[in-house]
């Protein structure tokens, strides 16, 4: 039997978030292990236009792409064909070209090799040295020195960035989920667009999540949102390309609210939903549980992009398993320890709490991430939620 949740407290932190401007629109949804508990959506799908989002409304879900990446590896490694003690080079021969960032020569890059081969499980746990530009000094610089560009605009030439330690040295946030959906291809054959359909949205019955949206979806779709000159919202357009020259594991896919519950409930019922079984109790297991040892998430990340997000502080006490960030206590009136989640650079985010046996997610999509108004009302959305419980 569902829990029963008084939304009425919900509601009203959406409504004021939206109504304060400090996000343009927001969906949120929450779900126990039996279906659907809350949905509400507020502000405009276009700034300046009619029609409000729902939990019906496509989004680019950016880095939440990654559990369902990961979730393609570790369904591999169940079947025995994928080793995640594997040098990444042994799947993706071009990995051995990678180097590491070691200074600078004025503005020309100092480039050595690794001191170590880095493996499927530093790019499963960010250990490998990989990192993103928005949060990287050196990777802007590196980006503007050699014309090499970012993930975002789909350019294989986006994968001739350098790390910026060696692998296994710390836990560095970065492009390490999109060499993994290079190294899922690789194992299974086909593209990550089939590899996922056909072992995780279409069995899970996710049809409205997809890397390339059709046609007929296209209209149903946000724009990413920046703050207007003026005050305000306005469209900054599409960003994330419909054509791009190959499918990222780490951040690609568009999905509803009410589609990615459906993945995030799979997670919270231990690896099966209606009947589908997509992962074993005993891999769900493992991926909440800190896979990264005595290293840390970092609590205090810079950034390195403010037009694109502000700085990431959380504070101490993170460990990051298969490809889930997991606090280490209790969040007071909040979620509880071994709680797994992650985010989207759109201003996405999700969590699936085993212990309290609810999950519930929510997105915009506007830049910067992680403002502060964002993330007060994540923190105002969660207190509600476990308030309503």
């Amino acid at each position: 039997m569902s829990k029963s949740i008084d939304g009425a407290a919900i509601d009203s932190v959406l409504r004021s978030a939206v109504e304060a401007g400090a996000v343009p629109h927001v969906a949120a949804i929450v779900a126990d292990r039996d279906g659907v508990v809350y949905e509400g959506g507020y502000g405009p799908r276009v700034a300046g236009e009619s029609g409000d989002v729902s939990t019906s409304t496509h989004f680019r879900i950016m880095s939440m792409t990654k559990m369902v990446a990961t979730t393609a590896a570790l369904q591999q490694r169940e079947r025995g064909e994928l080793d995640f003690d594997a040098p990444v080079e042994n799947y993706v021969p071009e990995f051995a070209d990678v180097q590491v960032l070691d200074g600078w020569d004025g503005d020309t890059p100092k480039l050595r090799a690794p001191k170590t081969k880095a493996t499927v499980k530093h790019l499963l746990t960010h250990t490998s040295g990989l990192a993103y530009w928005f949060w990287d000094s050196d990777i802007v610089a590196f980006e503007q020195a050699t014309g090499t560009p970012n993930v975002v605009p789909g350019d294989m030439a986006a994968f001739g960035a350098p790390m910026v330690h060696d692998p296994g040295e710390r836990y560095t946030y970065g492009i390490n989920t999109d060499w993994l959906g290079r190294v899922v291809e690789a194992v299974a054959g086909q593209t990550l667009d089939v590899v996922v359909k056909d072992n995780i949205t279409g069995p899970l019955g996710m049809d409205e999540t997809m890397f390339a949206l059709d046609d007929a979806r296209q209209g149903n779709k946000t724009p990413v949102h920046v703050p207007g000159e003026g005050g305000g919202w306005g469209s900054a357009g599409n960003i994330l390309p419909d054509d791009p020259q190959w499918w990222a594991g780490g951040h690609g896919l568009h999905s509803t609210p009410r589609d990615y519950v459906r993945f995030t409930q799979m997670l919270l019922r231990n690896g099966e939903l209606d009947g589908q079984r997509i992962l074993r109790s005993e891999t769900v297991d493992e991926a909440f549980t800190n896979q990264i040892g005595d290293l840390d998430f970092p609590h205090a990340i810079p950034t390195a992009d403010a037009a694109i997000t502000g700085p990431f502080d959380l504070g101490p006490g993170w460990k990051w398993g298969w490809g889930l960030l997991l606090n280490q206590d209790d969040v007071p009136g909040g979620r509880r320890a071994g709680t797994g989640a992650w985010a989207g650079l759109f201003n996405t985010h999700f969590w699936v709490d085993r212990t309290t046996g609810i999950t519930a997610s929510i997105y915009t999509n506007s830049l910067p991430f992680i403002t502060p108004q964002a993330l007060g009302l994540y923190g105002d959305y969660e207190q509600a939620v476990y308030a309503s419980l």
